[in-house]
């Protein structure tokens, strides 16, 4: 974290994710007077409680739905990460309103009530999943980035700034296959694939992380960023693991689950035509046309064929020895290579 969090108050909401705990401990090593933590989980807070143990850390036990609870955390704060939402795609799908409540109304209220405690600068945590979406959760997190830019529309000289960041699979995050090919190695069971050919782009915690500080250190009203990153098949990735761990056991396919997707797009073609690129990162200006369109024809876009979509299945594809490269190079593998006997490999 940079020196621009120094002596600020940081709001974390769905702060006991893997998310939330990577980023609590980096504003805390870099200074921050305070970091809080916004959850409705007391079991995740005191554990985490406990783990960080630092008295700058202060636990708001609440519901991003409840705006009450949302409004009470939020008083006196600098800057907010919004990363609390439901993630999985199939518990979505039996409840897509549970989602709705969540992801939609969750954020709404996390806006309004950063835009009423004076917040500097909100970065709203999204998913590749929001774009052309086919699942509930997917759904809910579009919707949800469309309540965040619905913001700057509607208040274009706000002081609060609100920005989005969208990202593919986190390795090694709660939501992530490669800690259960691991528990199944540690069990002598196959490693389940859902379909081998199956594509996702491939980031780690720490660049998850950087995403969001890229967001706050660069965004201005209404800004998406998205982080570069490459992408691998399901399948290649659990014989990476195999690979690295020197398991023998089988691979077996057990078919797509509700909902999901071949591949994913971290940027429409539609996005990338109003979009800037800085690097490592693509900056998606907000379409700031008003409503007021001419009552027969409106000036339109005429750049969107010139791109084509940030998609996994054509971007930079690793390959099986690649994914092992990477995945050594993950923290949590290395302390897995370690109890498997396996750290020199892990150097």
């Amino acid at each position: 974290m940079t020196k621009k969090y120094e002596a600020k108050r940081v709001l974390i909401s769905g702060g006991t994710g893997s998310f939330g705990h990577t980023v609590a401990a980096k504003l805390l090593d870099s200074g921050v007077d305070e970091v809080r933590i916004l959850s409705r989980d007391e079991a995740k807070q005191d554990r985490m409680r406990h783990d960080l143990a630092d008295p700058r850390l202060r636990f708001y036990l609440g519901d991003v739905r409840d705006h009450s609870s949302v409004e009470r955390a939020m008083r006196n704060v600098d800057y907010v990460f919004h990363a609390a939402a439901l993630k999985q795609v199939p518990s979505c799908e039996f409840f897509p309103m549970e989602a709705l409540r969540t992801n939609v109304v969750g954020s709404e209220n996390v806006v309004r009530a950063a835009e009423s405690a004076g917040v500097s600068s909100l970065v709203c945590l999204s998913t590749d999943k929001a774009v052309y979406p086919v699942n509930a959760m997917g759904m809910t997190k579009a919707l949800m980035e469309k309540v965040a830019q619905s913001h700057g529309l509607n208040n274009p000289s706000a002081d609060t700034i609100v920005s989005c960041v969208r990202y593919g699979n986190v390795m090694y995050s709660r939501g992530s296959v490669i800690p259960l090919f691991i528990n199944q190695m540690k069990a002598g069971k196959p490693l389940t694939v859902t379909n081998p050919a199956m594509t996702r782009f491939m980031m780690s915690l720490d660049e998850s992380v950087g995403l969001v500080e890229y967001a706050f250190e660069n965004a201005t009203q209404g800004d998406l960023f998205i982080k570069k990153a490459p992408s691998c098949t399901i399948g290649d990735l659990a014989q990476a693991v195999k690979n690295l761990f020197g398991y023998d056991g089988d691979i077996e396919i057990i078919g797509t689950r509700h909902a999901e997707k071949l591949s994913e797009v971290l940027a429409s073609r539609e996005e990338l035509a109003r979009s800037t690129d800085h690097g490592a990162y693509f900056r998606i200006s907000p379409d700031n046309r008003d409503l007021n369109y001419r009552v027969y024809v409106e000036q339109g876009d005429t750049t969107q064929e010139k791109y084509t979509d940030y998609d996994s299945h054509t971007v930079n594809r690793l390959t099986v020895a690649e994914t092992e490269v990477l995945l050594r190079a993950l923290p949590e593998v290395r302390r897995e290579l370690a109890s498997f006997g396996l750290s020199d490999v892990a150097k």
